[in-house]
């Protein structure tokens, strides 16, 4: 205890080492859903499932243990949600982009966002970006991400005559996913520690129960570490940087940019982390470290990795410094036993989770000024064409042509600034390059 009294000084911000450490427990048990969510994702992309898992669970080590050791954040880092829905759904699904290919752009993407952060440009593109329009992209994630986990356990499904209907509510798989979004609800709503994890399992052991369980080959423990050997170092560059990539490049870096600042700032608010001049020590460090995470997933095998605001469940137990976050990166640590157990749930157990999550990021949307109409349709536009697009990208893209366009057409110049108009003309550029 002596030594990481002396390596993080907890008491220094109200805290102590036993506090900080069931922080980092009770973050974990918020966070540890993902190892079953986006290694499902990834391996709906066409990478092989086992390596996902293991590229999942290492990067999330690896980025929380940077975040902690380095930047001192109570904050755990790990591939994002929406921007591995992105990834699997759209940039290795209609644009037709191997996953390859798609680390690449992710792996460029996370040069591009450390650029911007220690040239200090990402503060300049983050102030300029109107909040309405902020929190508009935030829920048009939460939509689309709500909708890929409606999808994957059967709720919705295609229909020739009206795109998607209602599926099938007498599949067992459906009515599963339906009990276990009930119940991971009701344990939220109790505040009962890791309420989605437990929903998961008990989805997975009910199929289990139906089915007969899916056993993994070889042992269900891991006697040696799983590493991602098929996924390392597999990222296509090269193809990456071909002219139909840019877009998508764009798209990671402004959702890494955006998503980490928010989750960073808000996280800070809560721990009080805030000085009364607005400046929040060692932000610099944390928003570098997850750049370099970013790159680092690429390099493993992974999607963008961000900042992951479950952590506020640590920060509320009194989480102040980053030993909270090399708890949560020990505990991380220690699932690659169990990795092959990890690999059996199937993707509708998981499905309540993502329905979950976009319910959660659905919040901020009483926060946009939906009374403005100059605000009113491009939130809107962002919002709803995520979904009906099935692509982060061009919600984007929509939001900001449209905030730009209404704006001038209305003459509220004084809305408008440099950097929105550049970026609405590259969205105009690239929206352009897709005509045939």
């Amino acid at each position: 205890m002596g030594i990481l009294e002396k390596m993080f000084n907890p008491a220094a911000r109200g805290s102590t080492v036993r506090r900080e450490m069931l922080a980092g427990l009770t973050s974990f048990m918020a966070m540890c859903y993902l190892i079953f969510v986006v290694p499902g994702m990834l391996s709906d992309a066409g990478m092989p499932k086992d390596s996902a898992v293991a590229a999942t669970i290492w990067i999330t080590v690896i980025a929380t243990l940077i975040m902690g050791l380095w930047a001192k954040f109570p904050v755990g880092v790990a591939p994002g949600l929406g921007i591995t829905a992105f990834f699997a759904y759209y940039v290795c699904g209609p644009a037709g982009y191997t996953w390859q290919t798609g680390l690449g752009a992710v792996f460029i993407s996370g040069v591009v966002f450390l650029l911007l952060t220690v040239t200090r440009v990402r503060q300049l593109i983050i102030n300029a970006v109107p909040m309405d329009l902020k929190y508009a992209i935030v829920v048009g994630i939460g939509a689309f991400i709500a909708f890929i986990g409606m999808k994957s356990c059967g709720l919705v499904v295609a229909s020739p005559a009206t795109f998607v209907t209602l599926g099938n509510l007498g599949d067992p798989k459906v009515l599963l996913s339906v009990g276990g979004l009930f119940l991971i609800s009701a344990l939220l709503s109790l505040r009962v520690p890791g309420a989605m994890i437990i929903g998961v399992v008990v989805i997975a052991g009910a199929d289990m129960l139906m089915n007969g369980p899916h056993m993994p080959q070889g042992s269900i423990i891991n006697t040696s570490l799983p590493l991602p050997t098929e996924t390392f170092m597999a990222m296509d560059l090269k193809g990456a940087l071909h002219h139909g990539l840019i877009s998508i490049i764009f798209t990671l870096t402004m959702v890494d940019l955006f998503d980490n600042m928010g989750v960073l700032i808000g996280l800070s608010q809560k721990a009080g982390f805030i000085r009364e001049d607005g400046h929040i020590e060692n932000l610099d460090k944390a928003l570098i470290s997850d750049s370099i995470a970013t790159m680092s997933s690429a390099v493993m095998g992974a999607t963008t990795a961000t900042s992951y605001l479950e952590s506020a469940a640590g920060v509320a137990e009194g989480g102040r410094t980053g030993l909270t976050a090399v708890t949560i990166a020990v505990l991380f640590f220690l699932t690659l036993f169990f990795a092959p157990v990890i690999g059996m749930a199937p993707a509708y157990a998981t499905a309540p989770v993502l329905i979950i999550v976009g319910a959660m990021m659905m919040q901020e949307v009483g926060r946009i000024k939906f009374k403005d109409f100059t605000v009113a349709l491009p939130a809107f536009l962002t919002i709803i064409s995520m979904p009906l697009t099935f692509n982060i990208a061009t919600g984007f893209g929509f939001g900001f042509v449209s905030w730009v366009g209404i704006k001038v057409l209305s003459g509220r110049f004084k809305d408008l600034n440099i950097v929105m108009l550049i970026i609405a003309l590259c969205f105009v550029i690239n929206f352009a390059l897709r005509l045939h």
